[in-house]
């Protein structure tokens, strides 16, 4: 195994010397990657982070470091873990018979037939699939991709499709070009008067106060205008990595991780980036509940790599467990779906299992689940080439064409 890595200053070669059961040896042409040939081995493997010895030419510009990669010690489940692949399992059966018009009840579990949780696949969910279909690839021309971005934020930071429909049929077509602050501001000042909720109860979107005082979406409107007029969607279009488009949306005021990651997968449906799903994940605060009590002991894990360790097991833990897990017409679960597993389980374990703490000490699911309405076809970036697959399998059984 070899890997060339690159940098300002001097091209890395990576090679494995040795292998054995319990040990890597890692020869690294450069002390400067250290760091980083850390991070790439750990991400690659199931190992220690990386120990640097003595260079053997300390006098010379560039000399030979060599590196030890040890075993990390694995980490330890809860009864939890077993609930987190039956609640998956469990929650994409409602998801599929829902599509196909069955009739409840659609489980007998009765926690997911009570409560309301999100679909496995995130970009199942039908605020995601509205995202899809309706703000990046409805029905118009083309646009260009200043437009495709600030139509993302525009809906991304309320999360509501009702203050989208809003401003959609008092502005007409949202676009970056016949945009105006004054009047965005008079259509969202007015509905806010008239008592009408415009932000998504989902999560909490923080003011930004050092953009704009008053109303919150004052500060917002402000915060896209600034990453508009950044050239933002030309600095995501040179972004080589998905954590290197994340640092770009985190360096802005407000958004934090949780936030920038939840951007940056929405932008990452549209053609702006094509990153993969597996390439990159930081866990928000209802998953690291989830892991919390999924994990009687992370081992020498950080909470990224439980949530890859989950993802690159999961064939084998619902075969364990005797379930035919479907996934969405053979795309498999990726980092982020996982991640948001982790937090819906949290919710679900504090019915199932109320002696296992996390860390937010919540103990009762607040939603109820009271939705009968029928789902529509689903539809997902066509980079994925999952559509065709659903046309056939919607134009091969009795499904309803919503």
């Amino acid at each position: 195994m070899h890997a060339l890595l690159k940098s300002s200053k001097h091209p890395v070669l990576i090679w494995s010397a040795t292998r054995s059961r319990s040990l890597t040896s890692i020869i690294i042409a450069s002390p400067i990657q250290i760091d980083y040939a850390k991070e790439m081995a750990s991400s690659r493997t199931n190992r220690a982070p990386v120990k640097k010895s003595r260079s053997s030419s300390p006098g010379k510009k560039t000399s030979i470091a060599a590196v030890s990669l040890v075993r990390r010690s694995k980490p330890r489940t809860s009864q939890v873990f077993d609930s987190y692949w039956r609640f998956a399992h469990e929650r994409q059966e409602v998801y599929f018979k829902r599509i196909e018009t069955e009739s409840q009840p659609w489980t007998n579990d009765p926690i997911i037939q009570s409560y309301r949780f999100t679909n496995v696949y995130r970009s199942s969910d039908r605020v995601s699939q509205f995202l899809i279909r309706n703000v990046i690839y409805d029905s118009r021309k083309s646009r260009s991709k200043s437009d495709t971005l600030f139509r993302i934020l525009i809906f991304k930071f309320f999360n509501r499709i009702d203050t989208w429909k809003l401003l959609s049929e008092s502005l007409g077509e949202i676009r970056w070009s016949t945009y105006s602050y004054r009047d965005y501001d008079t259509v969202l000042t007015q509905a806010m008067e008239a008592r009408q909720r415009i932000y998504s109860a989902a999560y909490i979107m923080p003011a930004c106060g050092v953009l704009a005082s008053g109303r919150k979406h004052r500060g917002h409107l402000r915060l896209i205008e600034k990453m508009m007029r950044n050239n933002l969607v030309q600095e995501l279009g040179t972004a080589s990595t998905m954590a290197e488009a994340f640092a770009m949306l985190r360096s802005y005021p407000m958004l934090g991780d949780f936030l920038a990651l939840q951007f940056l997968i929405d932008i990452n449906y549209s053609e702006l980036t094509d990153f993969s799903e597996d390439d990159f994940i930081v866990p928000g605060p209802g998953a690291r509940d989830g892991l919390r009590k999924v994990f009687v002991d992370p081992g020498e894990y950080s909470e990224t790599d439980l949530i890859r360790w989950v993802a690159d097991r999961q064939e084998s833990q619902f075969s364990r467990l005797g379930l035919a897990f479907k996934t969405i017409w053979g795309r498999r679960l990726h980092l982020i779906d996982c991640q948001n597993l982790f937090c819906e389980v949290s919710k679900y374990a504090r019915v199932r299992h109320p002696e296992v703490t996390g860390i937010s000490g919540r103990t009762r699911i607040k939603q109820r689940f009271t939705s009968d309405e029928l789902m529509p076809r689903p539809w997902f970036p066509p980079k994925w080439k999952l559509n065709p697959l659903i046309t056939q399998t919607f134009s091969s059984t009795s499904i309803a064409k919503n």
